[in-house]
């Protein structure tokens, strides 16, 4: 009987060991999976590290396409943009700039110098013009053509429509004015314009971007020197005032093209003067047909690029800073480029921002 009974606590005895055996191997296992799980676990967090997540990628890209002076700076300068060309966006764009005209409002455009000129055309600019009940003003030219005499340029805007959709007023039919220049070097006796223009308390300058022959391109800044600069149907002419760099008003006096082009920026800069110190312009220019030839050539070079879009703003060094960037982003601008740097065109810009015209750095906000 005891013989019996060690038998069965032996067999008893190694049923527990070979259970608490098997429940220690179970638990190493489990430890072993355990820290298996763990270690693939690290190894993926450490990829996820290793990997530049989408958004910083997207942040990246957007820092990437940031043009050459648009900023964040809070106290730039506006200019909004957007991409349609049409009736309804122009007066959108201009909607939002958010700018109101007081008294009497003249729009200066360039009408051009024949059909087959890339100027802005009735059907385009008609709603604007007529929502801010604006007069459409222009000069004679300096050069023989359709608008070189009062009489001749009445016809012409006649033949392309412009007297069918708003008022028209040559400021320099009856004659010329100065108006003063602060600090000038080279328009020392100021801006002669036409006598007409200090009827208008506000002025909107509605410009067609483009490449120019002389001044390598026309923006707000051409339109508001040469623009508003008096023809040669007058006594004194501004804009040969201006292409001559101050040596003339009569004649045709060849000046020195860095001379010029800053002259241009003096007279600019004393039409912005004259209008309030400023508060009584608006500035809008359409990047269509971009050749590489101004309005005033009657047969200009077709466009070789694409059209950019309309920006507007308040400052007009910024705005055509802005159009000049925009020309430099596009992949097929070769052209025009070549057309602005042959004629050192960008000094025009440098000498604007030496004078304080305006903002070369500006704040691009796009209209959807």
């Amino acid at each position: 009987m005891k013989k019996f009974l060690l038998i069965a606590a032996v067999l008893v005895f190694a049923v527990i060991s070979c259970k608490s055996a098997s429940e220690k191997a179970e638990s190493k296992s489990e430890a072993s999976q355990t820290v298996a799980e763990n270690t693939e676990k690290q190894e993926e967090e450490k990829g996820a590290q290793n990997e530049t997540p989408a958004p910083a990628e997207e942040n990246k890209t957007e820092e990437k396409a940031m043009l050459p002076h648009q900023t964040n700076d809070e106290n730039a300068p506006v200019v909004y943009f957007i991409k349609e060309i049409t009736p309804e966006a122009l007066v959108k764009i201009y909607d939002i700039l958010g700018w109101k005209p007081e008294g009497k409002t003249g729009v200066k455009i360039s009408t051009g110098e024949s059909e087959k000129s890339n100027h802005l055309r009735p059907a385009l600019i008609k709603d604007l013009i007529q929502k801010i009940n604006g007069t459409i003003v222009e000069c004679n030219t300096a050069y023989p053509g359709n608008r070189n005499t009062n009489k001749a340029h009445f016809e012409a805007l006649k033949q392309r429509g412009y007297l069918e959709i708003a008022p028209f007023d040559l400021l320099d039919e009856e004659g010329e004015m100065l108006i003063p220049i602060e600090g000038a070097k080279h328009l020392v006796k100021g801006d002669y314009v036409g006598t007409h223009f200090k009827n208008y308390g506000s002025y909107l300058v509605l410009s067609h971007f483009k490449g120019h022959q002389m001044a390598g391109f026309g923006g707000a800044i051409k339109n508001l020197s040469i623009g508003f600069g008096s023809g040669t149907d007058v006594e004194n002419s501004g804009k040969i005032y201006i292409h001559s760099a101050g040596q003339a008003t009569k004649g045709w006096v060849t000046a020195d093209q860095l001379d010029f082009l800053e002259s241009m920026a003096e007279a600019a800069k004393g039409v912005c003067s004259a209008m309030n110190g400023g508060k009584n312009i608006a500035f809008i220019n359409v990047l269509n047909r971009l050749s590489v030839d101004c309005d005033c050539n009657g047969n200009p070079t077709e466009p070789d690029m694409h059209d950019i879009g309309i920006v507007a703003s308040l400052d007009p060094l910024a705005i055509d800073q802005a159009s000049i960037d925009m020309v430099w982003a596009a992949t097929d601008s070769k052209s025009l480029k070549e057309r602005i740097e042959s004629r050192q065109g960008l000094h025009t810009l440098d000498y604007a921002a030496e004078i304080k015209l305006g903002n070369r750095n500006y704040r691009l906000v796009e209209i959807k």
